[in-house]
């Protein structure tokens, strides 16, 4: 069954009018089983549109039939970015995708998984050590045991992802971390804490995927590092606001009978529930979604942006996917770097305010003193995404931040004055940034579902394992942690390289495809990987 419309795209350049034809066909393109196929036919001869596939002599456009190869070269710049111009309904799609459907849920997620998961650094100076009789090393073990309840949903999440609708799946997931973090407040021996704090990584493990995976499909390529970005930056408004709030909460010592750490739980977790019913209803994640589709115009629109970003929902688990995942060198230098740049960070937030505190603050002041971490997390991932969409070069600007957080480490073993400490400890959160250019990166540069779900999934496994065994370097260590902070420089090192090595195999092989002089057109819906689909030109 189908159904001609007609109507108007303005390109800037002048109105051009269209003929629609909608067909039902049985491709999955998001949660339904249904997808729209739309043939635009161009009412002006002469007139071309970069970035659409060309069929026909009298300028027949064919959304789902993706471009010649030697059109897709003459539209890409030299550092892989489709050169094209966005039109007014476009743009009007795009800023409600950023106010209303899709960014403000995935900031509020990524603004809670974090708060959550550092109240465990908040309450070490609220008395929760000794209100539960751990000591220092069963503390580290509580920041690791999160990462290893991380670590084992991983293969579940990969599967549960590509199965149901990602609204419903984290709303579930944020609820039922929420009540875990509630129900941590009534913790009051090592082993109760410890099986909470696997059940709360267990369950805020499938949260970064599921954004990755949410901004990958609603947004173009070049659009992506800003909203990856936002991801992050969310983290260090969290650890701003948070050290606001813990220290608020920290007064509430003796309130009903309960210590300050466990007013942390309980109020955060409470509305931490609130909010996952909230993305369960409200969360769009499929850019087929009535709300976002719902003329034939902005079908059309989303039709080309999903060209364009080369990724279509499917249900299909394919396993040569991750085959030709692992016989890439990129992916292992991705996956491998992602443990070794988050080492640090698995310390830095767990132990913050009690290194902060070994520099002589007051213990509920060094709550406050992680007010400028954020801050300057935020500033880092802004600087980061900046260059980026200015200049390109992800991974190398990667790789000087990681260079700019090694410095802050060795600040902080090397100089005795504590407002020195204090400057390293804020430029060693450059290594997030780093951590965002390597992730838009992979969303940039990685296509087909399962590929892209493997390549992610195995990113956030390395990262779970770098965290889990960097809250482990300080054990039997007296702060700062000198001999951990130089492990941690090593880790760097050697992350630095891999990065590196990532570019420049992504640079040659984009010499490559652009010498050759081979003409193959490619069908986006056939869920066709980069490397298979010979057209895709890497974004470096």
């Amino acid at each position: 069954m189908s159904e001609k419309k007609e109507y108007t795209i303005d390109h800037g350049d002048g109105k051009v009018e269209y003929i629609v034809e909608e067909t039902t066909t049985t491709t999955t393109l998001g949660d339904n089983n249904q997808s729209s196929k739309f043939e635009i036919q161009d009412g002006l001869d002469n007139h071309s549109d970069e970035g659409y596939g060309q069929s026909g002599e009298k300028g027949d456009y064919t959304y789902e039939t993706v471009i010649d190869s030697k059109d897709i070269r003459q539209a890409y710049t030299d550092n892989g970015e489709l050169d094209y111009v966005q039109s007014a309904e476009e743009k009007a799609l795009v800023r409600r995708l950023d106010f209303f459907y899709v960014m403000p849920c995935i900031a509020l997620m990524n603004f809670f998984q974090f708060f959550d998961k550092s109240a465990l650094s908040y309450s070490a100076v609220l008395n929760i050590m000794e209100d539960t009789n751990i000591d220092s090393n069963q503390f580290s073990w509580l920041g690791s045991i999160f990462y290893l309840g991380y670590l084992v949903f991983q293969v579940p999440n990969a599967v549960l992802l590509q199965r149901f609708p990602i609204g419903r799946y984290v709303g579930v997931i944020i609820v039922l971390w929420g009540a875990v973090l509630a129900v941590t407040a009534a913790a009051t021996d090592f082993s109760q804490l410890a099986a909470l704090r696997f059940l709360l990584g267990f369950f805020e493990a499938g949260i970064y995927p599921c954004c990755l995976m949410i901004i990958s499909t609603m947004y173009r390529r070049r659009e992506q590092a800003g909203r990856i970005g936002w991801v992050y930056i969310c983290n260090g408004i969290a650890m701003a606001v948070g050290g606001l709030i813990g220290y608020g909460i920290g007064h509430m010592q003796g309130v009903h009978g309960m210590s300050g750490w466990q007013w942390v739980m309980i109020i955060l977790g409470c509305v931490t529930i609130l909010f996952g019913i909230f993305c369960f209803f409200l969360l769009v994640g499929d850019p087929s979604a009535t709300c976002i589709s719902r003329t034939p115009e902005l079908k059309a629109i989303v039709a080309e942006r999903t060209r364009d970003n080369a990724v279509a929902r499917t249900r299909t688990i394919k396993v040569a996917h991750m085959i030709e995942s692992v016989k890439e060198l990129r992916f292992w230098c991705f996956i491998l770097a992602s443990m070794l740049l988050n080492m640090s960070n698995g310390a830095l937030g767990t132990f913050s305010t009690l290194i902060t505190s070994s520099f002589g603050f007051e213990r509920l002041n060094s709550i406050l003193l992680t007010i400028p971490s954020g801050v300057a997390d935020i500033i880092y991932i802004v600087i980061a995404i900046y260059i980026n969409r200015r200049w390109g070069w992800t991974l190398p600007m990667a790789a000087v931040l990681l260079v700019w957080s090694t410095v802050g480490l060795i600040l902080l073993i090397t100089i005795p004055y504590a407002k020195a400490k204090l400057l390293g400890l804020y430029m060693c959160w450059g290594f997030a940034a780093a951590y965002v250019l390597l992730l838009t990166s992979l969303s940039n540069n990685v296509t087909g579902y399962t590929k892209k779900i493997f390549y992610s999934s195995c990113t956030i496994v390395l990262y779970t394992i770098g965290n889990f065994s960097g809250n482990l370097f300080p054990m039997n260590q007296p702060a700062p942690y000198v001999k951990a902070m130089i492990g941690y420089c090593i880790a760097n090192a050697i992350a630095i390289v891999l990065l590196l090595i990532a570019h420049y195999s992504m640079l040659r092989e984009n010499k490559r495809r652009l010498a050759s002089t081979t003409e193959r057109k490619f069908d986006v819906l056939d869920d066709l990987t980069d490397v298979e689909n010979t057209n895709i030109i890497y974004r470096l």
